[in-house]
């Protein structure tokens, strides 16, 4: 067998089993509680999860992994009591930034390092942000919100690529949960991600809507 076409069916391999992964993820309710996650694990999922895009590669968020007992049990209080912070292995809190352009410089300066960038495009690009989000608070915060989203939507697939459960939620007091875990002024709690294992007695993925109801053609 020649390499092209081991790449073409190793490719359509990959394809099957993400599509697959897709297809069934499920929003996980109940975890079984004694199981854990390491540490270097947490970090593999972060790092998955920040492969996700931002505008201008600002990158404005940030993830807190709960995972002591103590700490989650603080945070299952400010979450309406769902077992499901404190059971799960670990429970992030995934905050947006809110935009700030001038530290676009810095988060660009390894692309312009590696030489696909030009000091002329960082400074081009540093100049769009800050007429984009300079003195446009709605705007930043949009923006944080955005980028949280992403990053959590990521922090999700990521989770189920490496046979954990998880649950995104928003089901929490966020001024409660900055204040409890010293978020600073800039950060937005904007989703609460549980991730673990899943028990035995979860639902099945919910059916969902046709899409002659939610896709148009232009």
């Amino acid at each position: 067998m020649n390499q092209a076409l081991q790449d073409i069916i190793e490719h359509r391999r990959t394809t099957n089993l993400f599509e697959d992964m897709i297809e069934h993820r499920r929003t996980t309710n109940v975890f079984e509680p004694n199981h854990t996650i390491s540490d270097e694990q947490i970090e593999h999922l972060v790092h998955l999860a920040t492969r996700a895009p931002t505008s201008f590669n600002l990158q404005n968020w940030r993830f807190l992994a709960v995972r002591t007992p103590e700490r989650k049990a603080k945070l299952r209080k400010l979450a309406y009591d769902q077992a499901k912070v404190s059971e799960a292995a670990v429970t992030f809190i995934v905050c947006g930034q809110l935009a700030d352009y001038s530290a676009l410089e810095g988060r660009l300066a390894p692309s312009a390092d590696a030489g696909f960038m030009s000091p002329e495009l960082v400074a081009g690009w540093v100049g769009a942000a800050k007429g984009l989000y300079d003195d446009k608070p709605q705007m930043q915060r949009d923006e944080a919100i955005r980028s949280a989203t992403f990053g959590a939507a990521s922090l999700l697939y990521a989770a189920e690529v490496h046979g954990f459960g998880s649950s995104p939620m928003i089901g929490f007091d966020p001024v409660a949960v900055a204040s409890e875990f010293s978020l600073l002024p800039d950060e937005i709690p904007v989703l609460l991600v549980a991730i673990g294992r899943a028990a035995t007695d979860n639902w099945p993925q919910k059916s969902r809507r046709p899409l002659t109801e939610v896709l148009s053609f232009a």
